[in-house]
């Protein structure tokens, strides 16, 4: 038998006090938003962040400033001021060196002029792209943006590696991100859409947030999929109704820092919030951390 509401709900309050610091904060992507004053600003910064958010945290943060410099302090007045032929070239030149694993930065240069298209559409950035229409769910209209994108943009590797669909099964863990940062209001997202209420948000499903997730009941299923981020949200919505996400900063980076060793050992785990609710190292576990 799993953890009761109530005892797994205070061991993972008790994450969040470990976790829901500036400390943690460093050292992930979102940390480079906060260097932004405007929402828009702010916005930009976050859909590249968002998607360059993999591999190795440190080297990511600087690739992820590096991909912004060229836009300066102003990302969203710079690509709104210039035509696209010249922020391309000026673009393609800056970033001609750029990568970071799968994107290079042709990729780049794509994806910003990407954000440049649908702001212009809207005159709003990519928030009424996002909203669903009346009777629509809201991965729906994520699914119909992400399918404009792939037939708008050219096929490189990077890009398609940036175009999960929901709607095929993804997890889309870097559109979820995306989403937390600029609709939930809490410590340490930007809250920044207000349309979108946060309770539609899916959890941002990486191998981490799978593993601690499986370990402490959160989920069921091996695969780390979509149907596994929507176990997991609904899981965590019995806990915060209003606010799901409340939890997956601090499950995450229980992972990212290297503090959840994926193996029950009381010499390192017994100083974690999770040690009481956690089954890692049982015969389930085992199978699935393989």
């Amino acid at each position: 038998m799993g953890p009761s509401v109530f005892s797994l709900k205070e061991r993972l309050d008790g994450l969040c006090a470990r976790y829901d610091t500036a400390g943690a904060l460093d050292r992930d992507p979102l940390s480079v938003l906060l260097a932004y004053e405007s929402p828009l600003d702010r916005e930009v910064a976050a859909f590249v962040a968002a998607h360059l958010a993999y591999g190795r945290v440190d080297p990511m943060i600087r690739a992820i400033r590096a991909a912004l410099a060229p836009l300066g302090d102003q990302p969203a007045a710079w690509l709104r001021e210039r035509p696209i032929p010249a922020a391309r070239k000026a673009l393609s030149l800056a970033l001609s060196s750029w990568i970071w694993r799968f994107h290079t930065g042709a990729d780049l240069v794509i994806w910003l002029l990407a954000w440049k298209r649908l702001d212009g559409d809207s005159g709003q950035g990519l928030e009424p792209h996002l909203l669903p229409i009346p009777g629509e769910a809201p991965d729906e209209a994520l699914s119909r943006l992400i399918q404009r994108l792939r037939a708008e943009l050219p096929a490189t590797y990077g890009i398609r590696f940036s175009l999960p669909d929901p709607l095929e099964g993804a997890a889309c863990k870097r559109w979820r991100m995306f989403l937390r940062w600029m609709v939930r209001t809490g410590w340490p997202d930007l809250g920044l859409w207000t349309r979108m209420p946060q309770n539609h948000l899916i959890i941002p499903l990486d191998t981490h947030v799978a593993r601690i997730s499986r370990f402490i009941g959160l989920s069921r299923r091996a695969t780390p999929d979509g149907k596994m981020a929507v176990e997991i949200t609904e899981s965590l919505r019995r806990l915060e109704p209003a606010d799901p996400l409340r939890y997956d900063f601090a499950l995450s980076h229980l992972g990212i820092l290297g503090d959840c060793p994926g193996v029950r050992r009381r010499s390192t785990c017994l100083g974690c919030p999770l040690y009481s609710v956690c089954r890692a190292g049982s015969k389930s576990a085992a199978r699935f951390s393989r």
